[in-house]
């Protein structure tokens, strides 16, 4: 059962593999158990969405095609990727909520029903205002953005997993995302 869940969206760098440095597609590598996570929400019937700051493509470091087809490649159902660097002011980089707003618009979500898991304090920012569950995972940069944040800032995730894999555990057994 998917305790009602929609979709979840899965950042990245940090999250899905790689570390805390910026791997371009061809160096990004995949954690062990990422595409068991991918199939596991694919057969409660929920989605799977890249959600991804990526502003080494606005610097020409890298290209946007690239990162969508080595995502999609992962099996993720849709991609959504910031591709602005920070000093742009776009809707969509996190912890703006413009990538979210658009998979739902895209998918007829309701994303009070979805879950955004991520490594940075901008994921856990970005779900929350836009009504998702967060959860904060310490791969990545996720042990750092804990130590750094939790005792401070009023905004909090909901879950906070060792990986990713135990962090899907949690939402499908023990969230409370209900129908």
């Amino acid at each position: 059962m998917n305790n009602g869940i929609q979709a979840v969206f899965l950042d990245r760098d940090g999250t899905i593999g790689g570390s805390d440095k910026i791997e371009y597609p061809g160096e990004f590598k995949l954690f062990q158990y990422t595409k068991e996570v991918i199939k596991t929400c694919k057969s409660n019937n929920i989605f799977v969405f890249s959600f991804t700051n990526q502003p080494g493509i606005s610097r020409g470091e890298a290209e946007e095609n690239d990162f969508i087809v080595e995502l999609s490649n992962f099996g993720f159902d849709d991609v959504y990727l910031c591709p602005h660097h920070h000093t742009h002011g776009c809707h969509c980089r996190k912890p703006a909520t413009g990538m979210l707003e658009k998979a739902s618009r895209d998918h007829n979500l309701d994303l009070s029903k979805c879950a955004v898991f991520g490594d940075r304090w901008t994921d856990i920012l970005a779900a929350k205002a836009a009504s998702c569950t967060a959860i904060l995972v310490r791969t990545g940069s996720g042990k750092a953005a804990w130590e750094d944040n939790h005792l401070s800032l009023v905004i909090q995730p909901d879950f906070v997993a060792d990986t990713l894999k135990e962090g899907i555990t949690w939402l499908l057994e023990y969230s409370s995302i209900k129908t």
